[in-house]
Formats: structure tokens, sequence, C-alpha cells
């Protein structure tokens, strides 16, 4: 899937594809401010706040440093029938960012379609999952202390501006679970400066940091961060652990008293860590993830005119002679090999309007196309779904 985001992303930060993601800190500018208004803006993400029943953690608001207590700007609405549901008390949310205060809401991706579209298209150029928080902060208000996240991060400021410092790392490649707490900051300061509107930073994994206002007046600051976690040897040995559950002396109790087999134990691990290697676990991890919710297509709805691709991570199709495979999120779908032209419109990522497509490869995709969306891989387009295409994502017969 080709977005014009990761294009954005990967000029501003002088990258040639993902084999940078999480070797050193980055920063760059994007000089299309037009894109960058397009992804998100301070108004839409109070929109999404207005609209929503959220909750705390994944809704949140900070004021001096600290955490606002949720009964400041929550409010239960109470319906005809007298059913209550939360949702956030804008005037009093309005009153606290007049103030100066910073709200967070995480994995914006779950409630926007054009924060959806971003996260899977960077899925499907990282092939690890992605999730996006905003961070909304007015005036002259503080924003997290000095702290690390468990995997890497690319910023960008979409309005606004905000002063950060980045540090080094204090522990290598250091997770969330782990045998060392690392609790003490790394002395040495990698950069310090303003975010502006446009500016983009990546801050790999375990490299400490800090954002804030303070000082800066009126005003405000609008960032996302997209998190990306990669999968480590520590998960390998993890899903290794799942697999040796197969083999019977694995299962075996240990023999405390004397030890033995120790020897054979260790043989059969090392013979599987040779059955199992990593590049195994990286391809089974895409196909264990789930398929994402979509809206389903109901024909009482209306007929099917466009759809597209919504797994996680790119299908696989794969030509067996007369027929061909289909693989994704441990589904597999045969067809026969005429479809492959229709399967290439339909699994690039990209809306396929199927009137056009059915120009270009023939009227058996609209067939493939119900096929796919019945088993999930592809979803209707919906105007709500394409909104978060367009500008950003060409559709695939274009």
């Amino acid at each position: 899937m080709e977005h014009q985001l990761i294009k954005a992303i990967e000029t501003a930060l002088g990258w040639h594809g993902v084999d940078e993601l999480g070797k050193c800190f980055m920063r760059g500018s994007i000089d299309d401010p037009a894109l960058v208004s397009r992804i998100l803006t301070p108004n839409r993400l109070l929109d999404i706040a207005m609209r929503r029943s959220l909750n705390r953690p994944q809704f949140r608001c900070f004021q001096k440093g600290e955490e606002v207590h949720p009964a400041v700007y929550y409010t239960d609405t109470v319906s005809p029938r007298g059913q209550s549901i939360p949702m956030v008390d804008m005037r009093s949310l309005g009153r606290l960012l007049g103030e100066g205060a910073t709200l967070i809401l995480d994995q914006v991706n779950v409630f926007d379609p054009t924060m959806e579209v971003a996260c899977r298209a960077l899925q499907w150029w990282s092939h690890e999952r992605v999730q996006v928080n905003a961070y909304l902060t007015t005036n002259d208000a503080a924003g997290f202390p000095l702290h690390w996240d468990d995997h890497d991060v690319l910023i960008i400021q979409l309005a606004g501006e905000k002063e950060w410092e980045v540090r080094g790392t204090s522990r290598k490649v250091p997770m969330y679970r782990d045998s060392d707490p690392n609790n003490t900051a790394a002395e040495e300061i990698v950069w310090a400066g303003v975010m502006k509107t446009g500016d983009v930073m990546h801050i790999p994994r375990g490299h400490w940091h800090q954002a804030t206002r303070n000082g800066h007046g009126s005003g405000k600051s609008l960032h996302v961060t997209f998190g990306i976690t990669k999968r480590t040897g520590a998960s390998w040995l993890a899903w290794l652990g799942d697999w040796c559950r197969e083999h019977e002396i694995f299962r075996r109790d240990l023999d405390r008293a004397h030890g033995r087999g120790t020897e054979a134990l260790t043989d059969a691990a090392v013979r599987l860590i040779g059955e199992r290697p990593p590049a195994e676990f990286l391809a089974a991890y895409e196909q264990t993830t789930a398929l994402p919710r979509h809206v389903p297509f109901l024909d009482i709805l209306g007929p099917l005119d466009a759809a597209v691709c919504t797994t996680h991570f790119p299908p696989q199709i794969r030509e067996n002679g007369e027929t061909v495979d289909v693989v994704a999120s441990g589904k597999k779908i045969t067809l026969t090999a005429k479809a492959v032209p229709a399967l290439c419109l339909l699994l690039s990522g990209r809306p396929v309007p199927l009137e056009q497509a059915a120009a270009v490869v023939g009227a058996e995709v609209v067939e493939v196309a119900e096929i796919l969306v019945k088993e999930e891989m592809c979803a209707p387009l919906t105007p709500e779904l394409s909104s978060g295409y367009t500008g950003l994502v060409t559709n695939a017969v274009s």
C-alpha cells in the first residue's frame, strides 16, 4: 500500500525503507502543510472526544503535571429510558484547555478512519502492529516527565509547537518485561529543541525523552505518536515455549531429586530451535493476528460497489498452476487461477471501485470481491472508510 504519509516520513528522515526503524534518533520536516493538516487537527480530535463514550485511561487530561480526576471533565448522560452513558463534558474540558492542559487520546486509529488507514499502512510497511496516540497541549501546560518507551515511536507535530528533550539510553533495548527496571535516566542529551508544525521525529526504544510547553505562553501543540512494537529474541523464545508442548519430552516432569534427563532435554531444545527459526516465528506472527473490525456487508443495504483490503498485514497470494491461494490472518482461500488479476487489485491495500476494476480486469472482480468481503479480508468501502484514504492513497485502478 503506497501511503503519502509514509513517503513523507521517509523523505523527512532520509530513510530508504523500514530498515532504519529503531536504529537511531532522527528528525526532519514534512514540507507539505496540506498533508500535515490532513492527518489530524485539534478540532477533529475534540470532535472525536465529544461524539464518543470514552473512558480513562484511553482518554486522559493533565494539568500542572498531574492527572485531572475524570469527575472534573466527565458527565453521565442519561437517556429518556434512564440509561447512563459516560461522556466527556465538553464545557468542563474547554475550561481546562483554556487554562492550560494536556489532553491525551490513545488508539485514535480505533475512532478515526484517517488514523486507521495510516496505522494499517505503517503495519504493511513495518510488518509490526502499530497504534497512534494523540496529544493536545494548550498554553504553557507541562507534558509527561522524563521517561522512556518500550517501543519505537514516530512523532509528527501537526499543529503549533512544543519543546522537547531527547536523551540516550541508560540500558540497551529495554523491555516492558525485563530483568532491570531501568529507572535512572541517561545524562547524554541527544537533541533538545522545539518541534514545529510539520516536524517529524523518530525516537528508538529506550531513549529517554520529555516534552512541554512550559514558558511558551498562549498557544497550542498537537502531535501524534505512532508506536511500533517490534518482535525480539525474547518474543521468539516465548513462541518456542508454546511449540515445545508438541513434544513429549517437554511435557514430562523435571527430576528434582536426581536431575535425570537433563542432557536429553537440552538436546531436544536445540533441535526445536533449529526446527523453528526466527524467520518462521515472524511469518507466523502475521498469520496469527486476528482479522480487524469493519462494517459487515449486507446486500439488503445495497450492492457492493467498492472494496478495500483491511488485513493487518499484506495477504499472501500463492499461485499453484490452475489454482491460487490467498493466505491472511490464519485463513486460506483457494480460487481458480483466472482470479489472480482481480486479487492483485483487491489485495493491494488501495480502494477498488468495482465498476472501474471490471473494465480493467474483467467482470469476475465483483464475485472475487464478494468472496473476500465475506471472508473479512476486504471490507466494503463505505463513505466513512473512504474518507480515510482520500488524498492519501490513490485507488487501485486510477
